[in-house]
């Protein structure tokens, strides 16, 4: 612990941010080049770039053939409201919660939609007991919990009989873990995160089940209009064929293409989630083999593999949350990591992102100035004591 030169090798890219996350690796401004700018999203050209990012989703993904999917406003936030918005209140709602997003989703449903909803909630490294939820209910839950490190490690538990929806918040899941799309009936995720795209829009991916209540079921609040997506008790279709609710970004959209693109040429689904799990593996060696660290994830199957989740537990550390802070940077200042704090509400430590789009060589290469920066941030504290 008393060396305290500075690693020779560096990440080639330091972007390991949870969101916006690394753009691909061969990403280039001018492939977007192609992008129809200043035209309509309605003119024919807007249509079919709107409807190939569709269809890629479908195919990389895995998507069934009589799922729908389509592009909606204001991110994965947006299409996650969205659905709680249009299907909730039909029937009795449990609300599952290990991470800040899933509370979010809590309050929503508490407090602004009024629904007597049983909560299950865990701490941070933790998730809810599977077993015990009442999956005849609608439940609402995240597959992967971005700011604790937590996923859910199978859809075995959700039964394929049940009587209510499933509402994955699957945001950083999508493309980087095999989703069971038989248990899961609405899920959504955005572009920004295993992929690499740019904000502001939001995927949301329908069961038939999920369909058939839109059909069937009318909410009693008042529905925004960036929320509906029915008229006259039918589903507009046109949605879910690139008719979007309001404009989107076409130079968005071919960013998203061109990461379609770059899925496909490196094997598809299979490769980008062997990719994840090449990273993370690579942080879990490196927890292993080093005192004073350890994964927030307090059980290794429920540990993610995109946003990993690190906390320090050296007992020499006096205050947690400003050594996490020092620590994180101390690895900005030396260019080997950017945006790697902790989430504002979780435990103080690191979050670095492994999803997809991150190459493991500099995932492999970042370990040890992350020691390096725990070990001179514990002789500064000693010198200052």
């Amino acid at each position: 612990m008393d060396d305290l030169t500075p690693p020779a090798t560096r990440p080639a890219n330091p972007r390991f941010s949870s969101g916006p996350c690394a753009k691909p690796p061969v990403f280039r401004l001018d492939a977007l080049a192609d992008a129809p700018l200043g035209r309509s999203h309605r003119a024919a050209v807007g249509k079919a770039r709107l409807k190939a990012a569709i269809d890629g989703t479908r195919e990389i993904l895995g998507v069934p053939a009589d799922y729908r999917i389509a592009i909606v406003p204001a991110s994965d936030t947006g299409a996650y409201e969205m659905a709680m918005w249009t299907m909730l209140g039909a029937r009795p709602v449990e609300m599952l919660a290990w991470e800040s997003f899933g509370a979010g989703w809590v309050t929503d449903a508490i407090k602004q939609l009024k629904l007597d909803a049983v909560v299950r909630e865990a701490p941070y490294g933790e998730i809810v007991d599977l077993s015990a939820v009442n999956w005849d209910a609608d439940v609402c839950f995240t597959w992967n919990g971005t700011t604790s490190g937590v996923r859910v490690p199978t859809g075995d538990v959700i039964p394929a009989d049940r009587a209510g929806l499933t509402l994955c918040d699957a945001t950083s899941a999508a493309f980087a873990m095999d989703l069971p799309w038989d248990k899961l009936d609405v899920t959504t995720f955005s572009w920004q995160k295993v992929l690499g795209g740019e904000g502001a829009h939001g995927m949301i991916i329908l069961s038939p089940r999920a369909v058939a209540r839109l059909e069937s079921y009318t909410p009693p609040w008042p529905l925004p209009k960036i929320f509906r997506l029915t008229k006259g008790g039918k589903l507009i279709e046109g949605i879910f064929k690139g008719e979007t609710i309001n404009t989107p970004s076409m130079l968005c959209v071919e960013d998203y293409l061109l990461a379609l693109d770059w899925a496909r040429s490196i094997g598809g689904l299979p490769a980008l989630v062997a990719r994840a799990e090449a990273n993370a593996g690579a942080v879990a060696r490196f927890v292993a083999a080093t005192p004073g660290i350890g994964n927030l994830a307090r059980d290794p199957a429920t540990a993610s593999t995109t946003s990993v989740c690190l906390t320090f537990t050296d007992p020499a550390i006096r205050d947690a949350a400003a050594f996490a802070k020092a620590v994180a940077k101390r690895l900005e200042a030396e260019g080997v990591a950017l945006d790697v704090g902790a989430y504002r509400d979780a435990p103080p430590g690191l979050r670095i992102w492994c999803g997809s789009t991150v190459e493991t060589a500099d995932i492999e290469a970042l370990m040890p100035w992350i020691g390096w920066a725990m070990r001179a941030e514990i002789a500064a504290q000693s010198a200052d004591a």
